[in-house]
């Protein structure tokens, strides 16, 4: 009985996918155009499952797009501004070819724009959906925002995205939302609470550019396009949210005032404005005044299936948490003008503290160095000629490793010219069994309340070396003597050994060791039980756990040895004053 002929690679995983060329010819798109509209609408290539059957029987290179994600790209308005962009270039390189500049002004006039609004709301239906994918969006704008003004990126993408960092430092500055501070090679890392949701990301120090060339920025330019849309609609709800103006204003100052002064190098007022805004140093206008008569506490009820202990845990990390956001209140710090401004005024004023530095450096500064009440002024270089009584000197560590610890650190350890301690990281969460430096062990009973005593304990130690250095030969003589007295003593006891009966003793049972080899007896036969399935799986658990134990030991290992070596540094140091 005959039927109908199967055709081979028409049904299956074959007619899922669609390969890029077809995917551009279908759209009518040339592959830039293509690959923008793919980065705007958030859609990537995908690896089949079976590429060969997917790729009918080849086995050729090939990007693959899901048919269903191309057909969504049918009826995007932007392709139809993509394809009057390219009549608009057409028209006008024809008009410069015929100098007909009336037509070229014309033409510029009616130039065809596209907004990519509907996409965010496509992309992000909530506005916590938004809040949640803000970490690549934040490190791209703030990158872009450093970037030099060359041919490499357009001017006005530079400006906006510095606008749009600035109004997003200010609005964690307000709500105080800022967590964590960790200073690496690559940049800066932060991690701010926005709406509770954890918004981590980088920014780069600020030294000058020098643009690799293996790098695409037609790509980067066009997800942070997209980028600096989507931060727009996010600091517009945080302003909101916390009752500000948006555009940001500065409080008490209205925008006549916002003029530059006469002798001020400011060519427009927009720019001293942004300037000023961007110090960090002042606080921005809110929309009615806030009334703490108004305010009124929050009603707390117990969660579903929630514990007595897990509900306190949650009431002492709450407490803890308003404990941090006025780490700094009170405070009033002076930078010098080596320190890094931007960062240092950002996370103090995001924890309460009040920060300036000297009018050359920047606009914006507060109170002058002469100011009484300055209690902490932070300096990166060796030795100050003129220091203030009652004045705390220290360095740019003290504040980014306070904000981890959630104290202030003493500042014994970060006065000029101290050799700093080790810069430790708030994202590493150590569990059992892991190395744990002994900064850490120091910072986590600081945390308790517990007063470490290493240091005292240290110098005892080197006092002892000192004392034992010098009876090292005598102890070594008499232990030599010794030896050769116990060699004689023994050869004459060998000439004449008495044959002696003694009582037997009666042997006691350890109960604790017999239950622990009687559970290693369990366990093993147990183990002997498994399915080899199961074995398999419980070797590879155990081995993964004997692998991080000794990586622990030889952590350890390499710090004891450093340890010795960096004492034995110190002795020599030492006696070398002494002579």
């Amino acid at each position: 009985m005959g039927g109908v002929e199967k055709k081979k690679y028409a049904r299956g995983s074959a007619t899922n996918y669609i390969t890029r060329n077809k995917a551009r010819k279908k759209l009518q798109l040339s592959l830039a155009d293509f690959r923008r509209l793919c980065i705007l609408k958030g859609i990537y290539p995908h690896e089949p499952k079976h590429k060969k059957k997917v790729n009918k029987g080849s086995t050729a290179a090939r990007t693959f797009y899901l048919i269903k994600d191309i057909k969504f790209l049918f009826h995007e308005p932007i392709v139809n501004k993509f394809r009057e962009y390219k009549v608009f270039v057409r028209k006008l390189r024809k008009a410069y070819g015929k100098s007909e500049w009336n037509s070229v002004e014309r033409l510029k006039d009616n130039k065809p724009r596209y907004r990519l609004d509907h996409i965010v709301k496509e992309r992000y239906p909530t506005f916590i959906d938004a809040v949640r994918d803000l970490d690549d969006a934040l490190s791209m704008c703030f990158l872009f925002s450093t970037f030099p003004r060359t041919g490499k990126c357009h001017v006005q993408t530079i400006q906006l995205c510095r606008r749009l960092t600035v109004e997003f430092f200010n609005y964690v500055i307000a709500a105080r939302a800022l967590r964590k501070v960790f200073l690496s090679i690559k940049g800066i890392y932060y991690q701010a609470e926005v709406m509770g949701q954890l918004v981590t990301w980088i920014t780069p120090y600020a030294f000058s550019h020098n643009h690799p060339t293996d790098v695409d920025y037609r790509v980067m330019a066009t997800f942070t396009e997209f980028y600096t849309t989507l931060l727009g609609f996010v600091n517009f709800r945080l302003y909101q949210s916390l009752n500000l103006h948006y555009p940001p204003k500065i409080e008490g100052q209205a925008a006549v005032e916002l003029k530059p002064e006469e002798g001020e190098p400011y060519a427009l007022d927009s720019e001293s404005y942004m300037e000023k805004l961007s110090a960090l140093s002042a606080s921005l206008a809110r929309v009615v005044a806030p009334n703490p008569e108004d305010e009124a506490k929050v009603d707390e009820f117990p969660v579903d299936g929630e514990s007595t202990e897990q509900e306190e845990a949650r009431q002492k990390e709450q407490e803890a948490l308003e404990k941090q956001k006025k780490l700094f209140e009170g405070l009033r710090f002076f930078l010098n003008r080596e320190v890094p401004r931007e960062s240092l005024a950002f996370v103090i004023r995001c924890f309460g503290g009040e920060v300036s530095w000297d009018k050359s450096v920047c606009i914006g500064a507060t109170y002058d160095v002469t100011d009484p009440a300055i209690t902490h002024q932070i300096v990166d270089r060796p030795n100050i000629k003129k220091q203030v009584i009652g004045r705390c000197y220290i360095q740019p560590q003290w504040v980014f490793d306070s904000v981890n610890a959630r104290l202030r650190l003493p500042v014994a350890d970060y006065f000029i010219g101290v050799m700093l301690p080790p810069h430790l990281s708030p994202f590493v969460t150590e569990k059992d069994g892991d190395y744990i430096p002994p900064e850490k062990m120091k910072l986590l009973a600081l945390q308790r309340g517990e007063e470490p005593e290493e240091d005292s304990e240290e110098e005892e130690e080197d006092d002892e070396d000192e004392s034992e250095g010098s009876e090292v030969e005598e102890d070594s003589n008499k232990e030599d003597e010794g030896r050769l007295e116990k060699m004689e003593a023994q050869r004459s006891q060998s000439k004449n050994l008495p044959v002696k009966v003694t009582a037997g003793k009666v042997f006691k049972e350890d109960k604790r060791r017999l239950a622990e080899e009687q559970q290693s007896e369990e366990k093993r036969l147990a183990i002997m039980m498994m399915k080899k399935r199961e074995k398999y799986l419980y070797k590879k658990i155990m081995f993964g756990k004997k692998r991080k134990i000794r990586e622990a030991n030889k952590l350890a290992e390499k710090r004891k040895a450093y340890d010795a070596e960096a004492k034995l540094e110190k002795r020599k140091t030492k006696k070398a004053r002494c002579k």
